[in-house]
């Protein structure tokens, strides 16, 4: 390019017009014709530079991110890959200013269900929920989500902000359950339950017993399939309940995130619950019982 913008502007084209010609700054093109005139042909390589040169080529950067996405724990293997395929061995920091770049992100891995479920009727149940939250947005019922969770003192939170040199220590524990049970609407209005015991299809009736009191107007309670919601015992008070203005309507088998509530849990125990709660079972049920009560507050 140097070589033939000198021949240009010996030619008498101006140097604006080399600079359109090459897309490149009327200096650039300036800086060019003087190095020539002060050091000749010299001019026309590039003088060795500071800094080391790109490792990969744009193929090999390629095969890189196709090797991360394959394998997305282990670096060190993506390295050792690499290094057997184009003889080029690159540092663990490269690969990872590489998958940045390339906008992958190193973040926690999700379980999913999606591959167990019946597409189409998960669809179906998404069309469904629409309907009912159509009809609550009209005033013509009211509509709850409800699920368990279960709380241990074994912590949710892998990682945390910590001074250098110091590690945050929380005590080993083996045992201590908090379950919570609860029932939730798009408002955020909450009435959960706790209890240290197993939770059984007894236990779950009890708290729709308890929900049932509080209703003002047809209610409809979205629900997973779990055994205990749908147990003899519990299904023989689904008529009753229907009479009194309390429906059940179940989701489509494998369906988490159509139940809201499932927010609420996930943000318990990886955001809102301290470190204190899990110094013991009491701390833990005080902890969970302040959450509760403030929620939506």
């Amino acid at each position: 390019m140097r070589a033939y913008s000198l021949l240009l502007s010996s030619e008498g084209i101006t140097i604006k017009a080399i600079a359109k010609i090459y897309h490149v700054d009327r200096d650039t093109v300036s800086t060019w014709i003087k190095k020539w005139e002060q050091h000749g042909d010299k001019s026309l390589h590039d003088q060795p530079r500071s800094g080391r040169p790109t490792t990969l080529n744009a193929t090999e950067k390629e095969l890189a991110k196709q090797y991360i996405k394959e394998e997305p724990r282990s670096l060190k293997n993506v390295v050792e890959r690499l290094a057997q395929k184009t003889a080029k061995r690159l540092s663990i920091s490269s690969l990872k200013r590489l998958a940045k770049k390339a906008r992958l992100r190193w973040k926690r891995v999700r379980k999913s269900l999606k591959s167990l479920r019946d597409p189409f009727a998960f669809a179906q149940c998404q069309r469904e929920l629409e309907t009912l939250q159509h009809q609550e947005d009209q005033g013509k019922i009211d509509l709850y989500y409800f699920d368990e969770a279960g709380f241990t003192l074994d912590p949710y939170i892998p990682y945390a902000w910590q001074e250098p040199g110091t590690v945050i220590e929380i005590p080993a524990q083996k045992y201590g359950r908090m379950n919570v049970l609860g029932f939730m609407n798009r408002k955020n209005d909450l009435h959960p339950f706790i209890f240290e015991q197993s939770v059984h299809t007894g236990v779950v009736i009890a708290c729709f017993e308890e929900f049932r009191k509080t209703l003002k107007k047809k209610t409809v309670v979205v629900m997973d399939n779990a055994t205990v919601h749908t147990s003899e015992e519990f299904e023989e008070c689904l008529a009753k309940w229907k009479k009194q203005g309390l429906i059940i309507k179940y989701l489509s088998t494998y369906s988490p995130e159509l139940n809201l509530i499932e927010i609420l849990w996930r943000n318990i125990k990886y955001a809102w619950l301290p470190f204190s709660a899990y110094q013991c079972l009491s701390a833990l049920r005080e902890a969970l019982e302040h959450i509760l009560k403030n929620f939506g507050s």
